[in-house]
C-alpha cells in the first residue's frame, strides 16, 4: 500500500487483510524501487516510520492464550518468531542468535508455514493480535 498519510485505519485494515507492504509516497525513489522488488520477490516491507504506529494499533492487553497452531512451533522457532515479531531482519536475528542468515530464513519459512502466514507483515500482525509480542 502506497499512501500520502501516516498509518491510518485504512492502512491498518489493509495490513491485517494481507497487504505485503506499507510505504509513504515521500519515500526516496531508490527505497520505493527496492520495496517493489522486495514485495515482488515474496517478502514484505513496512516503512520504519509506520512500524511504531502499527504496533500502537494493537491493544496492550494482558497476554491471551496462544492459538493452537502456535503450539506447533519448536522452542527455537518461538525464539525466532519473537525476534521477527519485534521487527528484526534476518541479518539482525542471525547476528544476535549466532546463526547463519540461511538458518534464520529456514526458521522463518517453517514458522510461516506452521502458522499459515504469507509473510513477515502477517507474522507481526499475528503476534500482536494474539498477545505474543
Amino acid at each position: 500500500m502506497l499512501t500520502t498519510f501516516d498509518l491510518d485505519e485504512a492502512a491498518a485494515r489493509a495490513i491485517r487483510q494481507g497487504a505485503s507492504g506499507f510505504l509513504l509516497k515521500d519515500a526516496d525513489p531508490e527505497f520505493l524501487l527496492a520495496a517493489i522488488r522486495t514485495v515482488h520477490a515474496g517478502s514484505a516491507v513496512i516503512a520504519a516510520a509506520a512500524t511504531r504506529e502499527l504496533f500502537a494499533r494493537f491493544p496492550d492487553a494482558a497476554p491471551r492464550s496462544a492459538p493452537p497452531q502456535y503450539g506447533a512451533l519448536t522452542e527455537r522457532e518461538r525464539e525466532i518468531f519473537a525476534l521477527a515479531a519485534r521487527g528484526l531482519s534476518n541479518a539482525e536475528i542471525a547476528e544476535r542468535e549466532f546463526l547463519s542468515e540461511a538458518t534464520v530464513k529456514t526458521h522463518i519459512s517453517r514458522i510461516l508455514g506452521k502458522l499459515s502466514l504469507r509473510d513477515r507483515v502477517q507474522l507481526v500482525v499475528f503476534a500482536f493480535e494474539h498477545g505474543l509480542a
